[in-house]
């Protein structure tokens, strides 16, 4: 077993490394916080893959409606991009397990760093983005999000129903 001195000391140390770094990274700059959105750059899917690890349908649990909670696994290839797309009806929460990537966000100014280990919230009006991999190792994101549940059993993507991003935009 590991002393508890030797953990305190490891975490202590990590903690004063991300301080030493800005401790700003995952999130927009303040003085970059934008108080109305703008437009981001329209991109299309780039070196994506997307995997569906599981779900609940919410139908009935506290009048939600129908809807499910989904969990994909997303891996993005240095290079590669998560089309744009809205989180104005659509609530979500990122975490990035491995690698590195960039967000252009309709709500900073600048794009955004986002390294292994950091959570992204991603909700609201006018809440419009994409990532690209600026890394040099394959990108794997845990997403966990609100979605229309189909009763029809066509796969919800999350950009548009039934319409896969690469359809949608082309790619």
């Amino acid at each position: 077993m590991k002393s508890p001195a030797l953990f305190l000391g490891m975490s202590l140390g990590l903690t004063a490394v991300f301080a030493a770094t800005g401790a700003q990274a995952g999130k927009c700059p303040p003085e970059h916080v934008l108080t109305e959105p703008r437009e981001v750059e329209r991109v299309g899917t780039k070196w994506l893959t997307r995997e569906i690890t599981a779900n609940v349908k919410l139908a009935g649990w506290r009048d939600m409606g129908d809807f499910m909670l989904r969990q994909r696994r997303l891996k993005l290839a240095p290079g590669g991009t998560v089309p744009t797309h809205s989180h104005a009806d659509r609530p979500a929460i990122v975490f990035l397990a491995k690698g590195t990537v960039t967000e252009h966000n309709s709500f900073c100014a600048v794009p955004i760093a986002h390294h292994a280990g950091a959570p992204s919230e991603e909700f609201g009006v006018g809440f419009t983005h994409w990532w690209e991999n600026t890394g040099s190792e394959t990108a794997t994101f845990i997403s966990t999000d609100v979605v229309p549940f189909p009763a029809d059993g066509t796969p919800y993507y999350g950009w548009e129903r039934g319409v896969s991003p690469e359809a949608q935009y082309g790619q």
